[in-house]
């Protein structure tokens, strides 16, 4: 029985030094990296063979796409039993978390100088920064060329010209204006509007998204959508209002960047390239602060065991180099001096670039509530989006609906124990 026992310990030692994708038992050359179902990720992967040979660290890789990355990177830090070094990471959805429970290591002595400051904000912890962003997104406007200039208006640069283009343009089976009116999904969309009027999701620590300013925006968007959105817009996040725009049945839409290469892709679209621009989001009566964010990033574990090794490669994926390569496979990219290189921008559209650098001094680097309860808090303040919607921007209870979910969104922060801290 007793040579049972210890066998029956021997396997589950075994098992928790194995577990998770290889070998636990790194050398001293040998670091472990988590990579995402990304773009860059596949981009990442092609290039460790050279990785390996420049620097001589063997790299045990893994990628998985984003929900079991979450959960793999969860599971093993809050079991203690992670040899994870590096790894790609989502801010928006898993920092706060990671930092709270001092699973990033600090990244001192690496050089953030050709980062936006508000892309290295997110991931703060003590002034120090613990994620290194890859991707960026902004908010744009895209729009018809042809359906402009054929009812003589300029590119709308306030919202108010983009309600008053969006009324001339709802005609003739073609939707005026649409964003994303799903409720969640919409409320990365509505942030745009909210800190344009003035607002913001959160201030000091508690939500703040039924302040005068922000129900003006949370009217706005729904009076834009429920008017002049094509029909179904209560349920359409971006993958449905795409296909509405290519089909030449929307003359504006306000959405993430990264949508741009999808659009005007000639296999799906009936509108041309020609006829598709990009512009900034329209400022609003306040502020010009289109959300700028990361969605993707590159972190180190504070319980690696070979620093130097996984700073060494945190430093190479996301240097210059490999992130010019990742602008070459048009993925929108972070650091500031690619957007200013010409031969990088001479081959994207104008517009994007011209947005990209507006943001990038501009925006806002958050387009959710910064708190750990997110998924929860995003459906809560998407029945806002749904109420103002369905109503044209006019329900008359529309601000105790918000009363209502601020103080709900407050309860989640209150049991994460985060009610009235700073982000």
């Amino acid at each position: 029985m007793r040579k049972v026992l210890v066998l029956l310990l021997v396997l589950m030692v075994s098992a928790s030094l194995f577990a998770g994708g290889g070998n636990q038992q790194q050398q001293a050359n040998e670091i472990r990296v988590l990579l995402a179902n990304h773009p860059y990720g596949d981009l990442l992967k092609d290039k460790l063979p050279e990785f390996e040979r420049a620097y001589g660290i063997r790299v045990i890789w893994e990628q998985l796409n984003e929900t079991q990355l979450n959960q793999k990177l969860t599971t093993e830090f809050a079991t203690g039993a992670s040899t994870v070094d590096v790894f790609m990471t989502r801010p928006l959805q898993e920092t706060l978390l990671f930092l709270k429970n001092n699973w990033l290591a600090p990244l001192d002595g690496y050089d953030f100088s050709d980062y936006p400051s508000n892309t290295v904000d997110i991931g703060r912890k003590d002034g120090k920064a613990h994620v290194v962003p890859l991707i960026v997104e902004w908010q744009v406007l895209y729009y018809r060329i042809d359906l402009l200039r054929a009812a003589n208006l300029q590119v709308p640069t306030t919202l108010a010209e983009l309600e008053n283009a969006a009324r001339i343009l709802n005609r003739d089976g073609v939707a005026g204006f649409a964003s994303r009116g799903a409720a969640s999904p919409g409320v990365t969309q509505l942030s745009s509007y909210i800190f344009n009027f003035g607002g913001r999701f959160m201030e000091n620590g508690q939500s703040a998204f039924n302040t005068p300013a922000a129900m003006e925006a949370i009217r706005y968007y729904g009076r834009m959508n429920g008017t002049y959105g094509p029909p179904g817009i209560g349920g359409m996040s971006w993958d449905q209002l795409m296909p509405v725009f290519q089909a030449g049945r929307l003359a504006m839409w306000t959405d993430a960047s990264v949508f741009y290469g999808q659009l005007i892709d000639p296999a799906r679209t009936q509108v041309p390239a020609a006829n598709i621009g990009v512009a900034r989001l329209p400022r609003g009566p306040a502020r010009d602060e289109p959300f700028i964010v990361v969605p993707w990033g590159l972190s180190m574990s504070s319980r690696t065991r070979n620093r130097d090794a996984a700073m060494t490669f945190l430093t190479w994926a996301s240097s210059r180099e490999m992130q010019r390569e990742g602008m070459l496979r048009n993925i929108t990219m972070v650091r500031t001096s690619l957007w200013t290189d010409t031969s990088i921008t001479s081959l994207m559209n104008p517009g994007l670039v011209d947005t990209m650098i507006h943001a990038s001094a501009n925006g806002y680097d958050l387009d959710r509530p910064f708190i750990t309860s997110i998924v929860r808090a995003r459906d809560l303040i998407g029945e806002l989006i749904t109420e103002s919607i369905n109503t044209r921007g006019t329900s008359p209870g529309l601000q105790a609906l918000a009363d209502q979910k601020v103080r709900e969104v407050n309860d989640l922060l209150r049991a994460d124990g985060e009610f009235g801290s700073a982000r």
